[in-house]
């Protein structure tokens, strides 16, 4: 008789109806208590316990963005994969209708409450991969969603507009406002495409405080949206057309010059920023204005090397778009459910990340940026099938299985960034440039020079 192995594991979950209820090692960030309490506040506790308690619902629309491919009866299957076969645990078995009037039932507000209570710069130990010269480095951008094409979405979102009217799918404007160091949502709006970036970036700046440093494309260079940023404390440092007439009160010694906008005074710093690799070179001229006017404690060179980071909003987009998402089309067919799972979207993501940042703090002077993101969601995923690590020792790892999945298989060092921005995916196939991307890996060195000729 050939020999065999037992493999027996402990899986500890809540009581009865509220056991498919979790997330996995996750709970841990976002733990019962945290969202009863939440579901007390907004009035949104069941009255009797069912098969669905309002607990479970909550944690499975989380669940819901980690297995953005699958339907509700499927993601409800992950949820309860770990619990069949535990001694006294009767598993439900929920329909599809049961799912989605549960959805209905629980509203908005407990996932808008959540991700209040989450949002925010990560704790972290990494001070110089976080911090620059005692400022926070933050981010503020925006980007499109697409959403399911039903008459409800429609009615709010509508298409976008073409040369031939609305076409697609209906879309949506999300901007965020993140910290660049750890990539951590600090705050997040989103409204039908109609709205645009600017009306958003300025209900954005009720989350900029004194202390931060706030990076944005030229787009945000408008002379109200800076005087609502400094209004709150915040310095600046954002990108502006180089045709933009600025007058010159005076010339500093580092070449950056003092102007005005709105009557504000600012700094500008006007870059030729060169990029070398064996297959040629790249250059481009910058014109950056920012509010920090010490030259001595924030050099105009060392303020475009800083610039740089303004790109790290583009890589978690791409994290929720892609990593998450996977490119696919949110499921909610009504506004109040798309309401429900942006929140969502964006609870787990900032899960994600805190789980990446608690892992590299783990190791001193580890860059939160050698963390891979598809790492710590697919490690995520593999923890809620199994109901693993859901109530935590009396011991608490801050690591964990996550962690450890992080930690071994570590990005390299952030390479400099080479090429230009290009159109991927187009709704068009004649307008695609996939398959003409140079996908080579060069080494680079980048120069750069502060221009001083007169503007």
């Amino acid at each position: 008789m050939a020999d065999q192995i037992a493999i027996s594991r402990t899986v500890t979950v809540a009581a009865g109806p509220f056991a498919a209820g979790h997330l996995g090692e996750l709970t841990r960030l976002l733990p019962f208590e945290m969202i009863d309490d939440v579901l007390t506040t907004t009035g949104r506790t069941q009255q009797r316990v069912r098969v669905l308690p309002a607990r479970v619902v909550v944690y499975l629309l989380l669940a819901g963005c980690l297995f953005a491919d699958l339907g509700y009866r499927q993601v409800w299957s992950k949820l309860v994969a770990g619990l069949r076969g535990l001694g006294g645990l009767a598993v439900a078995d929920p329909t599809g209708s049961a799912l989605r009037q549960a959805r209905q039932r629980l509203g908005t507000s407990p996932l808008r409450a959540l991700f209040d209570l989450l949002r925010g710069p990560a704790a972290t130990s990494a001070v110089a991969a976080v911090w620059w010269r005692g400022l926070l480095p933050v981010v503020i951008d925006g980007t499109i969603l697409t959403i399911a094409d039903s008459a409800a979405n429609l009615h709010r979102y509508g298409k976008q507009r073409g040369n031939h009217g609305g076409s697609g799918y209906p879309t949506l404007r999300l901007s965020a406002l993140l910290a660049c160091g750890t990539r951590s949502v600090l705050d997040a709006v989103f409204d039908p495409i109609t709205t645009g970036e600017l009306a958003q970036a300025g209900q954005l700046a009720r989350s900029l405080r004194a202390g931060m440093l706030l990076l944005a494309d030229r787009n945000y260079a408008a002379a109200g949206l800076i005087k609502a940023f400094t209004v709150t404390g915040a310095d600046l440092l954002i990108r502006c057309k180089t045709g933009r007439k600025l007058p010159m009160i005076r010339r500093y010694r580092d070449g950056s010059w003092l102007s005005v906008i709105g009557g504000l005074p600012i700094r500008v710093v006007e870059a030729r920023i060169s990029i070398t690799t064996s297959n040629g070179s790249r250059t481009g001229d910058y014109r950056l204005i920012t509010t920090l006017l010490d030259t001595r404690r924030y050099p105009a060179a060392d303020l475009a090397r800083l610039y740089h980071q303004r790109w790290e909003i583009e890589t978690a987009y791409l994290e929720l778009k892609s990593t998450i998402l996977g490119g696919r089309v949110l499921r909610a067919r009504t506004p109040d459910g798309i309401d429900q799972e942006i929140h969502a979207l964006l609870i787990v993501y900032q899960l994600l990340r805190t789980a990446m940042v608690d892992a590299t703090d783990s190791r001193p002077g580890l860059d939160p940026d050698r963390a891979s993101f598809s790492t710590a969601l697919n490690a995520a995923r593999d923890q809620i099938v199994q109901a693993a690590g859901v109530i935590a020792d009396t011991v608490i790892d801050l690591v964990g299985v996550i962690g450890t999945h992080i930690l071994a298989n570590l990005l390299p060092d952030r390479r400099i960034r080479t090429k230009t921005r290009m159109i991927k995916r187009s709704n068009s196939k004649y307008q695609a440039r996939g398959p003409n991307i140079d996908r080579h890996t060069y080494k680079a060195t980048t120069s750069i020079d502060i221009l001083t000729d007169e503007p």
